[in-house]
């Protein structure tokens, strides 16, 4: 009797030991030393960095894409009006369309500047799809994946010259959010919750996987970006496991209005 109590004390004490343990990854993972408002400015300080340099990032004139604007819009007020979104009123969730049809990336800074590249808009087949990689791209502006990866990786200084505008390193944070070098954990934290904020809308809110699947079927090497982050087939795996758990009742793709919506792009 003896001896099984001591088994069940002992199995008891590394359940909690491993649950702690557990804990503080979390709290580490979590962990974001700098307030929200660097986000807002570090967002502010980036947006005119990329709106400035008209070479890399050649943005699509709103004036003579009005119809285009205002389709990719209504796809991201969807997914603000979700219901889900921590900072929908404090970070500027501004849309714009960087005119590069070779180029399958869509990127969000911190405080919620977006911007879309007509090569993915061109690339994609229905509407769930892109409003699954919109959701993708909010979720790491709103659960603050830039700052809390520079937390973790002790760039403060970076961060910080960042959010005051000293240039090299605005150029830095630049360069990291167009490559997506987000960590594996921040990519599937993403990942998820582009299905919980699709989930509340009448869309497919397994939308994002139909851009992964569509990558394999291209065959051939993937874009480089994919290169360090998770498997295209776990995360179309994890993306619909997610999407089913959740009972997502969501349906809709409106894959016809998408495909006259691509014609427009030249």
């Amino acid at each position: 009797m003896y001896i099984k109590h001591l088994v069940f004390i002992l199995f008891s004490c590394s359940l909690l030991v491993i649950s702690a343990c557990e804990a503080t990854k979390n709290a580490v993972n979590n962990l974001n030393v700098f307030p929200v408002s660097d986000d807002i400015k570090l967002g502010l300080q980036v947006s005119k960095e990329i709106n400035a340099n008209s070479k890399e990032f050649p943005i699509l004139p709103e004036a003579s894409n009005r119809e285009l604007y205002q389709y990719t819009r209504k796809i991201r007020d969807k997914i603000l009006n979700s219901g889900q979104i921590r900072y929908k009123t404090q970070f500027k969730w501004d849309l714009k369309i960087i005119d590069d049809s070779k180029t399958l990336n869509a990127f969000v800074t911190p405080g919620g500047h977006i911007y879309l590249y007509t090569g993915l808009i061109k690339f994609l087949d229905s509407e769930d799809q892109l409003a699954g990689v919109l959701g993708h791209e909010i979720a790491h502006a709103d659960r603050r994946h830039s700052t809390r990866q520079m937390t973790k990786s002790g760039a403060m200084t970076l961060l910080s010259d960042a959010v005051l505008g000293k240039g090299s390193a605005v150029d830095q944070v630049v360069d990291a959010l167009v490559g997506l070098k987000f960590s594996r954990s921040h990519e599937a934290e993403a990942d998820e919750y582009s299905v919980k904020y699709l989930c509340a809308t009448n869309y497919n809110a397994a939308g994002c996987a139909g851009f992964f699947e569509k990558i394999q079927k291209q065959g051939g090497t993937p874009p480089q970006f994919l290169s360090t982050h998770p498997n295209p087939d776990n995360r179309v795996v994890n993306i619909k496991g997610k999407a089913k758990v959740m009972n997502c009742s969501g349906k809709e793709r409106y894959t016809s209005e998408y495909t006259r919506i691509k014609g427009l792009i030249r």
